[in-house]
């Protein structure tokens, strides 16, 4: 009951994210309920329907990162002080979250299952003349416990993602500010304004995001990873020549291998992106920085590691969808409506997993920016500091993704 009360009480916003993690919950259950459909009225093509299936992880897993991603941002069960004395602890806001994610899924799931039976004319009968009706079995008895199995694939699956992320590490809430910044002040009491005051210009402005992170460590496994797809790509194109499984709406991807070289491929970019991010920060405070290089390159750094993962996951997807545009250029091949509802849930989820990953971070800042804004930095400062950053980014993360989308390319070019 808390968690619907805490759901029903949330700001517009939070409420609109919530209502996208259950649109994205309704398509990718539609998808599998369509797999369902599909391996009911082909019994014999049992290969044909477990790749089908293995198709669905793809949208599932966006599902629940962006579901994952919602509910860090989520200031109803954010951490605050009081709530333990009232025996709301960090334990206790894990669960509310998780639940509230469950809820958000499960609305979701039961959307697709509505839509679908609809389809199958199992409500008020055929609708579209029938045209859903080949795939979708609408001759044959629905299984029931097959297809709840299906659809509660992403509520347990995005509930128990969010508690894990979201489980108390010592005891201790998560931090909202940047690293040095006014949120992490002592205990003495003192106010966060107290430690900054009388501090000119840019001695204002540079003492605040002080100390920043030591960069991520993923950046040899994510180059290694990267390197070794591109190498799987390049030998399977080239030594197996069989056909390789195509998407449901016909499209070709090639040998096996290829496919499975793009997956490092991606989990390289998704990888390194922290750590790369984290350069970019480094790049802008280089040699001699002033007031807004330093609090640009700093805030960089201090937000590398919540703005990397979903950024490295953008870029994976960018590349794989050039490397497709680009095999494709002079064809013209039938891409059928659940493989378009297929790449829309992916594209869409990263990138509004991208986009909560950002308010995320202007959320952590927010009590620092306050603090400079009240000690007299400009708010035309902040803003061109925010714009230097999303510059910086973009300036290294786009020509690295066409270089990969080149270069995992041309194995499925040759």
């Amino acid at each position: 009951m808390l968690a619907l009360r805490l759901a029903r009480g949330a700001h517009p916003l939070v409420q609109l994210r919530r209502f996208l993690v259950a649109a994205a919950s309704a398509g990718t259950g539609f998808l599998l309920l369509c797999t369902l459909g599909y391996a009911m009225g082909h019994p014999e093509a049992a290969a044909g329907s477990m790749l089908r299936l293995a198709w669905c992880l793809a949208p599932l897993a966006a599902t629940v990162y962006f579901a994952v991603a919602v509910a860090r941002t989520d200031p109803g069960t954010r951490p605050r002080s009081g709530l333990a004395a009232i025996g709301l602890g960090p334990a206790r806001l894990m669960a509310l979250s998780a639940v509230t994610t469950a809820l958000s899924t499960t609305l979701g799931s039961l959307l697709a299952l509505v839509v679908f039976l609809h389809l199958r004319g199992d409500l008020t009968g055929l609708p579209f003349d029938g045209a859903a009706a080949g795939f979708l079995a609408a001759d044959q008895a629905l299984p029931l416990p097959a297809a709840l199995t299906l659809l509660a694939l992403v509520p347990v699956s995005a509930s128990m993602a969010s508690a894990l992320v979201l489980r108390p590490k010592d005891g201790r809430p998560r931090r909202t500010g940047w690293r040095g910044g006014p949120s992490s002040a002592s205990g003495t009491g003192d106010a966060p304004d107290a430690q900054l005051d009388g501090l000119p210009g840019e001695a204002l402005v540079a003492e605040s995001p002080t100390a920043p992170r030591p960069a991520p460590g993923g950046l040899p496994w994510g180059v290694a990873a990267l390197a070794a797809g591109l190498a799987v790509e390049t030998y399977a194109s080239r030594s197996d020549r069989a056909p390789g499984p195509h998407l449901p709406g016909g499209l070709a991807v090639g040998p096996a291998g290829v496919l499975a070289g793009w997956a490092l491929t991606a989990l390289g970019l998704a990888l390194a992106a922290p750590a790369i991010a984290h350069g970019c920060g480094w790049l802008l405070q280089a040699v001699r920085p002033g007031a807004l290089r330093l609090l640009a390159g700093r805030g960089l750094q201090e937000e590398a590691r919540r703005l990397g993962r979903p950024l490295g996951v953008v870029c994976a997807v960018a590349s794989g969808a050039y490397a497709t545009a680009a095999l494709y250029a002079g064809a013209r091949p039938s891409f059928g409506p659940l493989t378009a509802l297929g790449a829309v849930l992916v594209t869409g989820c990263t990138l509004a997993t991208l986009a909560t990953a950002a308010i995320e971070a202007k959320q952590a800042r927010a009590d620092t920016v306050a603090a400079l804004v009240r000690l007299g930095a400009p708010a035309t400062l902040l803003r061109t500091a925010a714009l230097l950053r999303a510059g910086a980014l973009a300036a290294v993360f786009v020509p690295l993704t066409w270089l990969v989308a080149e270069l995992a390319a041309m194995p499925l070019a040759g």
